[in-house]
C-alpha cells in the first residue's frame, strides 16, 4: 500500500465509515437510511466553512471586475482580430486589479477526495468485510436495517433514482438560470457555455437516473440528501453575501 492509499484510508474513509457504523449503532433499529442521512449532512456542514471562502473568493472578484470591466472592453475591442494578445492583455489587467479567475479552486479540490471517500463508504462500507477498519470503540454492528420507509438500500430503487436525479434537475436549472460567464469571455464563448449548461441540465439527472438502477439504493439516497443540500446552500449563501453568479457547487 503505498503512502497515497495509506492517507486516503486511515485519513478519510476509515473515519467516515467510523461515523457511519457509530451513528448506526445508536440508531433504533440500526437503521442504515437515516445513518445516511445524518452522516451526508454532517459532513456537508464540516465542508461549510470550504463553501463559504469560495463564495466570499467570488463576491472580492465581483467587485474588483466592476472597476475594470471598462479595461476589458477596451482590449476586446483593441485586440479583437489578436487572440492571444487579448488574453495577454486580459491576464495583465486582472494581475493589476487583483482579480484571480482560479479563486476558490483550491477549497474546491479539498473536497473532493472528501466526498469521494464518503462515497465509497456508503458503497462498500456496509458490509462485514470492512468490519477491521472499525476502531476499538465502535462496535462491530449486530444488524443492520436496509429497510427506509418501504424500500431495500441494499437494492437498486427506481423511486430514489428519480428524486435524485430531479433534485439534480433543480440544482442545475439553478445553477444555469444564473448568469454563468466568465470575466472577459467573448460571446462565442459565452454561447457556448450557454449551450453546453442547457446540456449539462438534462444530461447529469438522466446519468443519475441510469447510474441509480444499477447501484443499491444507499447511493441513491446520499446523492439526493447531499443534492438537496447544495441546493439550500446555493440559495442561502448567495443570497446572503448578494452574489451576482453561483459559487462553485459541490
Amino acid at each position: 500500500m503505498n503512502i497515497i492509499s495509506i492517507i486516503y484510508t486511515e485519513g478519510l474513509f476509515r473515519p467516515l465509515l467510523n461515523l457511519l457504523i457509530g451513528i448506526t449503532n445508536i440508531l433504533p433499529g440500526h437503521a442504515v437510511g437515516w445513518a445516511i442521512i445524518f452522516v451526508t449532512i454532517i459532513v456537508r456542514l464540516i465542508l461549510l466553512p470550504s463553501f463559504l471562502h469560495q463564495a466570499r473568493a467570488m463576491q472580492k472578484n465581483q467587485e474588483k471586475m466592476k472597476v475594470v470591466q471598462a479595461q476589458l472592453d477596451e482590449a476586446k475591442k483593441k485586440h479583437k482580430d489578436d487572440k492571444a494578445k487579448h488574453a495577454e492583455e486580459t491576464m495583465r489587467i486582472y494581475k493589476e486589479a487583483g482579480v484571480n479567475p482560479a479563486s476558490g479552486c483550491l477549497p474546491l479540490i479539498i473536497q473532493l477526495p472528501i466526498l469521494i471517500a464518503l462515497y465509497r463508504v456508503f458503497f462498500t462500507g456496509l458490509t462485514p468485510s470492512t468490519y477491521h477498519y472499525l476502531y476499538n470503540f465502535v462496535a462491530h454492528p449486530a444488524e443492520l436495517s436496509f429497510a427506509f420507509f418501504g424500500l431495500d438500500l441494499n437494492a437498486p430503487s427506481l423511486l430514489l433514482g428519480v428524486i435524485a436525479g430531479g433534485l439534480q434537475f433543480i440544482q442545475m436549472k439553478f445553477l444555469t438560470t444564473q448568469p454563468q460567464a466568465q470575466p472577459g469571455a467573448n460571446e462565442e464563448t459565452a454561447a457556448m457555455m450557454a449551450s453546453m449548461q442547457k446540456n449539462m441540465m438534462y444530461i447529469f439527472p438522466a446519468m443519475t437516473i441510469f447510474i441509480a438502477l444499477r447501484l443499491p439504493a444507499a447511493l441513491a439516497l446520499y446523492w439526493a440528501v447531499s443534492t438537496l443540500f447544495g441546493i439550500l446552500q446555493q440559495v442561502v449563501v448567495r443570497r446572503s453575501l448578494h452574489l451576482t453568479t453561483n459559487p462553485p457547487n459541490i
